[in-house]
């Protein structure tokens, strides 16, 4: 596994890629989010940070309008999404599932191909262009060595590259990734995150939800952390995960210690000692 990148803290642009005020999401008819706030700037990596439940994944549906709002607004470019349509949202927003789902039969450039329908005229067919925006996007992605494969053959990370190449060939501007490590190894967790990191570097604003604290404080701008599905704490990973909000929000029973190196912000678990 090669040393993760080093990552600068960024300021939001003036007018952020996404901007969400005083969100309030309602499931069955409880309160899931509550007037929460963030913003992403172009070329920078936020990461959604929160234990279980905390509303993190529904939040990214917020964004794209799978999950109607109870209130706040949320603006994608500049513009309210409610004024996109559905196409020229897909154009602005592309979106990465937990757990994406394909025929393993699929290859992986027929399913990278499927990231062009927004931008195809009804019964259109893909033109040349569309096929260098799909290369391109493979390669961006690193899994354009395996193009002719069927998704069924790859390992967990190749996939998750592939499912990330198919956002990228719609050419957004914003990348929303829901927890694109779950239940990869720790090189390929690193891999996933250097591809995401390369592509902030494009120019792209990132929303990625994260369980691995440590994760995303190595790779992640600033962090938003939610509980309850309201924001607690936000900023650079080191004012996030402090020891008295990371022991608040997850128990007593993990601690921070800093990156001897990075200086960065290490969450551990802390073994409670039997009694002599």
């Amino acid at each position: 596994m090669t040393a993760p990148t080093t990552v600068a803290p960024t300021t939001v642009a003036a007018t952020p890629l996404l901007e969400v005020r005083e969100l309030c999401v309602a499931l069955d008819g409880r309160e899931v989010l509550r007037g929460v706030d963030l913003e992403v700037g172009a070329g920078e990596v936020v990461a959604l940070v929160g234990p279980n439940g905390a509303g993190k994944s529904t939040l990214l549906r917020a964004v794209t309008r799978t999950v109607a709002r109870a209130g706040g607004t949320v603006r994608v470019d500049a513009h309210a999404i409610d004024s996109l349509g559905r196409r020229d949202l897909a154009r602005e927003v592309a979106v990465v599932q937990q757990l994406p789902e394909a025929p393993p039969s699929m290859r992986v450039g027929d399913l990278v191909l499927l990231g062009r329908h927004p931008h195809l005229r009804l019964l259109g067919r893909e033109s040349r262009r569309d096929h260098e925006v799909v290369a391109d996007a493979m390669r961006r992605a690193g899994c354009l060595e395996f193009a002719g494969r069927e998704l069924g053959t790859l390992s967990g990370g190749q996939r998750r590259r592939a499912f990330i190449a198919r956002g990228l060939a719609q050419e957004p501007r914003l990348l929303l990734l829901d927890e694109p490590t779950a239940n990869l190894d720790a090189g390929a967790q690193g891999e996933i995150f250097e591809v995401v990191r390369s592509l902030a570097a494009t120019g792209v604003g990132v929303l990625v939800v994260v369980h691995d604290l440590t994760l995303a404080a190595t790779y992640c701008d600033r962090l938003v952390l939610l509980d309850g599905g309201r924001v607690v704490a936000a900023g650079v990973p080191s004012e996030v995960l402090t020891d008295d909000a990371v022991r608040r929000v997850y128990g007593s029973h993990v601690t921070v210690i800093a990156h001897p190196a990075t200086g960065r912000p290490l969450v551990v678990p802390t073994r409670t000692e039997p009694a002599p």
